[in-house]
């Protein structure tokens, strides 16, 4: 399916305005808002941190393919998608994030 598609099974973030993504020592290592062009991959996250509870491995490989075309897109340039380029790194690493959701 296509990213857009993907969307579509998620359940909505209307209710989230951020989830902060935690290092090993606590530390926000990255923040992805509810704001547009971001609401597509906040949606990805917090599935993934609901399904999983934490963005490890096997969720981003989940996410992966929910990001469906746009995964192609980050392998063949990286830095243009710094949300799947995330991803990428936690399966390369094997280090995930423990995340915090923000309501709003």
């Amino acid at each position: 399916m296509a990213f857009a598609d993907n969307l579509r099974t998620l359940p909505s973030v209307a209710q989230i305005s951020a989830i902060e993504l935690l290092d090993d020592a606590g530390q926000v290592a990255a923040t992805i808002p509810n704001l547009p062009g971001k609401a597509g991959s906040l949606a990805v996250y917090a599935a993934l941190v609901a399904k999983h509870g934490s963005i490890n491995v096997a969720a981003a490989e989940e996410g992966l393919s929910l990001f469906a075309e746009h995964t192609d897109d980050a392998r063949k340039n990286p830095g243009n998608h710094p949300n799947i380029d995330r991803l990428l790194e936690v399966i390369k690493s094997g280090k995930g994030y423990q995340a915090k959701v923000i309501a709003g």
